[in-house]
């Protein structure tokens, strides 16, 4: 399980003052955010992932404000992917294998995070992901996990980056596979919600669900019984994003791909890798580590 360690202090004030930069609030009201952010983490539990800190982190911006602070870049960042969209199809569908050009650009996507960076390069970032070699590449266990399962349930992470997400589910369905894809319940950091799901395109391809709740990755203490039920019916998950990789890291009942980046000194530790390390990483019930 990761943990919150020393580094990751820095980088929860780093990451509220970030989200109050986006909002048209007074320093008045920004100091006194910045005030009750540090009372959390005081209080932060450090035997908890870190995003678990973090929920409660953004939590207090919306309440304080009623604001959701990246709902602006969300709607850019959905419009500049669906804007690559066609191209990449292409590219994915007339590549010598789709699932596998499919899934490095989906990892590709997963540069597109505003709790992490302030600015990134897409489009070098995909061109880094079809290159060969990638820091971890179960792709043989994640072939073999689809050939053993028809249906898959897929977390999404972020904005954005859902578009690329649904190029690597146009494959899957078109394999046969049913898909039912996770969206957030309410808004937090940029991660997808319904409105991004429709905004996109993705409803057409596959069903999709918000877990119900406005928690980074995947807590099922903050998800709805309706979530968690599907999760529970499911024996195989596709995982995106680094907020899912820490909540559900050793998971020790379910077969998981996790596809994303090492985007911190803390994961890429966990991991033994170096930041910016990518990964499609395969786990399999019962399993701490591949």
């Amino acid at each position: 399980m990761i943990k919150v360690s020393l580094d990751c202090f820095p980088c929860f004030l780093r990451q509220t003052v970030t989200a109050l930069s986006q909002l048209d609030v007074d320093d008045a009201a920004r100091y006194q955010i910045i005030r009750e952010v540090l009372g959390i983490l005081r209080d932060v539990d450090v035997e908890r992932t870190p995003a678990y800190a973090t929920t409660f982190m953004y939590r207090t911006i919306k309440q304080r404000t009623g604001l959701d602070p990246y709902a602006v870049l969300k709607r850019k960042y959905n419009e500049f992917a669906l804007g690559l969209y066609q191209g990449l199809r292409h590219q994915v569908f007339n590549s010598r294998d789709p699932l596998w050009s499919a899934a490095r650009i989906a990892i590709a996507g997963n540069i597109i995070d505003f709790g992490i960076y302030e600015s990134f390069d897409v489009e070098k970032t995909i061109a880094r992901a079809l290159e060969d070699v990638i820091a971890v590449d179960d792709f043989d266990f994640f072939k073999a996990e689809l050939q053993r399962h028809d249906e898959i349930l897929y977390l999404f992470d972020n904005a954005g980056e859902i578009v690329f997400d649904k190029l690597l589910i146009e494959v899957l369905t078109g394999m046969g596979k049913r898909v039912t894809a996770v969206v957030k319940g309410a808004p937090v950091i940029n991660d997808s919600t319904m409105e991004d799901a429709l905004m996109t395109g993705i409803d057409k391809h596959c069903h999709v669900m918000d877990n119900g709740s406005d928690a980074v990755g995947t807590d099922l203490n903050f998800c709805s019984q309706d979530f968690i039920k599907e999760y529970e019916r499911h024996s195989f998950v596709i995982s995106k994003g680094q907020g899912n990789f820490e909540t559900l890291d050793g998971c020790r009942h379910k077969n998981i791909v996790f596809l994303f980046q090492a985007k911190c000194d803390v994961i890429a530790s966990h991991l033994n890798l170096t930041k910016g390390s990518m990964l499609l990483k395969g786990q399999l019930k019962h399993q701490q580590e591949r």
